[in-house]
C-alpha cells in the first residue's frame, strides 16, 4: 500500500514557476514508476511528466517538454515536478500516481494504482 500527498499548488502569474512535490508512505518505493498527470474543469485528465522505476528514464508530453523536469529521490520517497513559463493553459488540479505500467503504458492513467488527491494549479494571465 502507497500512500502519496501532494503539496506545492497555488497561483502563479503567467510566465512564472512552480514546484510541486510528491511525498509517498509505504514500502517498495523505489519498485514504483511515479507520474503526473492533471485535469482541467471540464477536460479530461491528461498525463504530464513520469519516472520509471527502473533507471529514472524521464517522460514528458508534448504540452510541457523542454519546460519541464520531473526527479525522483529514492531515500526521501519524493517526486518532484518542476514546471516553467507556466501559462493559463496549465492551470489545472495537479495529481501524483504511482504504478507499475510498461513502457508504451506509462502515459496511461488507468495503469496507475495510487493516486494522491491532487493540488490546484492555477496560472493568471
Amino acid at each position: 500500500q502507497v500512500q502519496l500527498a501532494e503539496a506545492g499548488g497555488g497561483l502563479v502569474q503567467t510566465g512564472g514557476s512552480l514546484t510541486l512535490s510528491c511525498v509517498a508512505t509505504g514500502d517498495s518505493f523505489r519498485s514504483y514508476t511515479f507520474a503526473w498527470f492533471r485535469q482541467a474543469p471540464g477536460k479530461d485528465r491528461e498525463f504530464v511528466a513520469g519516472v520509471r522505476a527502473s533507471g529514472g528514464s524521464t517522460y514528458y508530453s508534448d504540452s510541457v517538454k523542454g519546460r519541464s523536469s520531473v526527479t525522483r529521490d529514492n531515500t526521501k520517497k519524493q517526486v518532484v515536478l518542476q514546471m516553467n513559463s507556466l501559462s493559463p493553459e496549465d492551470t489545472a488540479v495537479y495529481y501524483c500516481a504511482a504504478g507499475r505500467p510498461i513502457l508504451s503504458a506509462l502515459r496511461d492513467g488507468s495503469m496507475y494504482y495510487y493516486w494522491g488527491q491532487g493540488t490546484q494549479v492555477t496560472v493568471s494571465s
